[in-house]
Protein backbone atom coordinates (compact mmCIF):
# COMPACT_ATOMS: atom_id res chain seq x y z
CA UNK A 1 0.00 0.00 0.00
CA UNK A 2 1.16 3.54 -0.52
CA UNK A 3 0.01 6.78 1.12
CA UNK A 4 0.36 10.22 0.68
CA UNK A 5 -0.27 13.19 1.41
CA UNK A 6 -0.20 17.42 0.38
CA UNK A 7 0.69 20.36 2.85
CA UNK A 8 0.59 23.75 2.33
CA UNK A 9 1.50 26.34 4.93
CA UNK A 10 1.06 30.26 3.70
CA UNK A 11 3.00 32.54 5.08
CA UNK A 12 3.05 36.25 5.88
CA UNK A 13 5.28 36.69 2.43
CA UNK A 14 7.28 34.93 0.22
CA UNK A 15 10.68 35.46 1.69
CA UNK A 16 9.54 34.09 5.16
CA UNK A 17 8.23 30.83 3.14
CA UNK A 18 11.79 30.78 0.83
CA UNK A 19 13.53 30.57 4.59
CA UNK A 20 11.69 28.08 5.84
CA UNK A 21 11.85 26.20 3.25
CA UNK A 22 15.96 26.60 3.17
CA UNK A 23 15.82 25.46 6.47
CA UNK A 24 13.98 22.36 6.12
CA UNK A 25 14.79 21.20 2.31
CA UNK A 26 18.19 19.86 3.27
CA UNK A 27 16.08 16.82 5.57
CA UNK A 28 13.54 16.19 2.59
CA UNK A 29 15.77 13.36 1.20
CA UNK A 30 12.99 10.87 -2.02
CA UNK A 31 10.16 11.14 0.47
CA UNK A 32 9.36 15.02 0.05
CA UNK A 33 8.68 17.07 -2.05
CA UNK A 34 8.66 20.31 -1.09
CA UNK A 35 8.19 23.91 -3.46
CA UNK A 36 7.54 27.68 -2.64
CA UNK A 37 3.80 28.90 -4.13
CA UNK A 38 4.07 32.55 -4.12
CA UNK A 39 3.29 33.08 -0.07
CA UNK A 40 3.38 29.15 0.57
CA UNK A 41 5.20 26.09 1.30
CA UNK A 42 3.66 23.33 -0.44
CA UNK A 43 4.63 19.35 0.48
CA UNK A 44 3.95 16.52 -1.11
CA UNK A 45 4.69 13.49 1.11
CA UNK A 46 5.09 9.99 0.17
CA UNK A 47 5.36 6.99 2.00
CA UNK A 48 4.95 3.16 1.86
CA UNK A 49 2.14 2.39 4.46
CA UNK A 50 -0.24 4.86 6.61
CA UNK A 51 2.17 4.82 9.94
CA UNK A 52 5.45 5.79 7.96
CA UNK A 53 3.40 8.49 6.59
CA UNK A 54 2.12 9.74 10.02
CA UNK A 55 5.93 9.62 11.05
CA UNK A 56 7.24 11.39 8.24
CA UNK A 57 4.27 13.78 8.98
CA UNK A 58 5.52 14.30 12.30
CA UNK A 59 9.20 14.78 11.33
CA UNK A 60 8.38 17.10 8.71
CA UNK A 61 6.03 19.55 10.86
CA UNK A 62 8.40 19.64 13.34
CA UNK A 63 11.27 21.17 11.70
CA UNK A 64 8.63 23.52 10.21
CA UNK A 65 7.70 24.97 13.25
CA UNK A 66 11.35 24.63 14.93
CA UNK A 67 12.29 27.07 11.14
CA UNK A 68 9.00 29.14 11.48
CA UNK A 69 10.04 30.02 15.12
CA UNK A 70 13.65 30.91 14.31
CA UNK A 71 12.64 33.19 11.64
CA UNK A 72 9.89 34.98 14.35
CA UNK A 73 13.06 35.19 16.59
CA UNK A 74 15.59 37.01 14.14
CA UNK A 75 12.90 39.34 13.67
Amino acid sequence: MKASCKIIIEYENFQKAKTVLGAIDVDNFDFVKSQIDGKRLEANIESSSVSSLLHTLDDYLACVSVADKVCDNKN
